[in-house]
């Protein structure tokens, strides 16, 4: 009855919200709630290099609904990093979407009578699915053995090179850690379970790693890379934030020239900072802002709020567009943390109110920022209070919001994230770039 109940919520909320795009609806509740995957459906092996299917590459956080000793199969047998929904009962156009593995999902993965793979709710096939092919660059390893996967994993069809080059945070413990991050803990569960998860990435390797995606990716798929890992609130190897990430877009950048659109994920930094990572090639700025509410902020970032706080963490973004320029500034939030209990709203009303708030903040000033879909993981302490995550309705009205807040400012999709429009897009752990017009940027 619960799963059938489940398609009752997706349709109504079709009906509702028409000019939302279907798959946005269907791409935000297997972002929100997981899938989950017959182990016919699974990739096969974990070391990244073998096969014919691209295996999850656990790229920073876990995005899983269950520990790595909880998801059975899935934890020895890796799923694919994303997948991609075609037509079926809602006649849905290209749709990729990031896995986050729930064995209790009422959505399955699993192959037909034919064959052929297809996405299952209450039983009822509902489209057709397509695996991540195994990238050329995949199958070959490092000098010193280490897989590019383990490096320099591509997500978002290929689309985006993910560094994570520092996979812990310095905000640590109970009294500083982000409430919905598990970074730390997705680092603990891979080192106990012997697979390779790199601390700090030598800047070596990750240029090895990037001279081998830059010579098998033949079709130029990889278009961006992403720099980033846990906040640094003293050193690592000596350096500062700044001069830590910004070191490694300088010797990217000084190898490749312009092959890849440098983005960083970084704190909300001091201008001299912000003008370092410039200085090093950075093209992007991602200061995340995380969750717009005072209350909610200091609450679920409380490391943020001690070492930098919130209403300097806005001016800190704001003064960085001084040195990319507005548009090449893109903060990240988390959709969905602003309805965790016991601190968070308690209806959407109230949920979207707040968000549209911090929405029109930044792009009455030209910042267009991101979001992805919060998945509640079982580890941080708002996935383990709020395992269900936000309310679907949540979602899709956020997606209703954001487009009309872009409209209203004359704004379009922010540079770095591929195509926009249902059908095109390729960003894959929210619809936010599903659900606005088409963009001029052929599809991947």
């Amino acid at each position: 009855m619960e799963n059938q109940r489940r398609t009752a919520v997706v349709e109504d909320l079709m009906e509702r919200f028409p000019h939302v795009p279907r798959e946005a609806v269907i791409k935000e509740d297997l972002l929100r709630g997981g899938m989950a995957f017959d182990e016919s459906a699974l990739s096969g092996g974990s070391a990244g290099d073998g096969g014919d299917v691209k295996p999850k590459s656990y790229f920073i956080f876990s995005f899983d609904h269950r520990t790595l000793p909880e998801l059975g199969a899935a934890a020895l047998n890796r799923p694919p990093e994303e997948i991609v929904l075609t037509g079926g009962t809602y006649d849905l156009r290209r749709t990729v979407v990031s896995v986050r593995v729930n064995p209790e999902s009422p959505y399955r993965v699993k192959p037909g009578e034919d064959g052929s793979l297809g996405l299952y709710l209450d039983g009822a096939r509902i489209a057709d699915v397509g695996l991540p092919p195994m990238p050329d660059y995949y199958r070959h390893k490092l000098s010193n053995g280490k897989s590019v996967m383990e490096v320099a994993p591509t997500i978002q069809w290929g689309y985006l090179i993910y560094l994570t080059v520092f996979r812990v945070c310095q905000y640590f413990g109970a009294k500083e850690e982000c409430q919905y991050c598990d970074i730390n803990h997705n680092w603990r569960q891979h080192k106990a379970a012997g697979r390779p998860y790199t601390g700090v990435k030598p800047s070596d390797e990750i240029l090895e790693a990037l001279q081998i995606i830059d010579r098998y990716d033949t079709a130029r798929t990889s278009t961006a890379y992403t720099l980033t890992g846990g906040a640094i609130t003293s050193k690592v190897g000596g350096k500062d934030e700044a001069d830590f990430y910004g070191s490694y877009a300088k010797a990217i950048e000084e190898m490749f020239p312009d092959r890849w659109i440098g983005k960083v994920v970084a704190q909300a930094l001091p201008l001299d900072d912000v003008k370092r990572f410039h200085d090093y090639g950075v093209k992007i700025y991602h200061p995340n802002f995380e969750v717009w509410d005072k209350r909610l902020f200091e609450l679920f970032c409380p490391g943020k709020e001690r070492y930098v706080g919130r209403e300097e963490w806005h001016r800190r973004i704001l003064d960085s567009t001084k040195v990319f320029g507005p548009e090449n500034v893109i903060p990240n939030f988390v959709a969905g943390v602003e309805m965790a209990q016991p601190f968070g709203f308690t209806t959407v009303d109230e949920a979207i109110a707040s968000t549209t708030e911090g929405l029109d903040f930044f792009m009455s000033q030209g910042v267009v920022p991101r979001f992805t879909t919060w998945c509640p993981e079982p580890t941080t302490p708002l996935g383990k209070a709020n395992p269900q995550g936000a309310p679907l309705e949540y979602h899709i009205r956020l997606l209703e919001a954001y487009r009309a807040t872009l409209e209203k400012h004359g704004l379009s999709s922010p540079p770095g994230y591929g195509p926009a429009g249902p059908g095109n897009a390729v960003f894959s752990v929210s619809s936010f770039m599903d659900s606005l017009a088409p963009s001029p940027e052929a599809a991947v």
